[in-house]
C-alpha cells in the first residue's frame, strides 16, 4: 500500500495524489495551492475528503489512497486504492450524465443530482490500484 505521506502532493503529470489510510486518526492541511486554487485534505483509514476552494471534490469511506487526480471539462481520472472496498463520491456538474468505468469495465450510466453529487462504489483489491475513469456524456 502506498501512502502520501505528506497528504497531497502535484505530480509531475499534473495530476494531484492525497491520502494516508495508515493514519489512526484524522490528519489535514489547508491551504494547498494548486493551479490558482486551494485545496484541503482531510485523511486517515476511516475516510478521505479533498476540498477545492471549500467545495467538495472527492470523498470516501472508508479512507483511500488516490494517485494522479485529473478533473477536466470532459470527466475525471484517477487511481485509487484501500484495504477494502470503497464507497466514492465526486462533485460534478448537476443534473449530467457520466459514464463510469473501473479498471477499463464500464459499470454503466449515472446522472448526477441537483447538487453535482454522483456517488458509486469500487471493489478494492488490497495493495493494488484500481483506474477509475469518469466522461461527462
Amino acid at each position: 500500500m502506498s501512502v502520501i505521506s505528506e497528504l497531497i502532493r502535484t505530480e509531475e503529470s499534473g495530476g494531484l495524489s492525497f491520502g494516508n489510510i495508515e493514519l489512526p486518526a484524522k490528519a489535514k492541511l489547508d491551504g494547498y495551492e494548486y493551479n490558482g486554487d486551494l485545496y484541503k485534505i482531510k485523511t486517515f483509514k476511516e475516510i478521505t475528503k479533498l476540498e477545492k476552494n471549500g467545495t467538495m471534490v472527492y470523498e470516501s469511506v472508508p479512507g483511500t489512497v488516490v494517485h494522479d487526480l485529473k478533473v477536466t471539462e470532459r470527466g475525471v481520472s484517477f487511481g485509487v486504492e484501500s484495504n477494502e472496498d470503497a464507497q466514492i463520491t465526486l462533485e460534478l456538474e448537476a443534473g449530467k450524465e457520466y459514464k463510469i468505468f473501473v479498471d477499463g469495465t464500464n459499470l454503466g450510466k449515472m446522472k448526477t443530482n441537483l447538487g453535482g453529487k454522483l456517488s458509486f462504489s469500487v471493489e478494492l483489491v488490497p495493495h493494488e490500484i484500481s483506474k477509475v475513469k469518469i466522461d461527462k456524456l
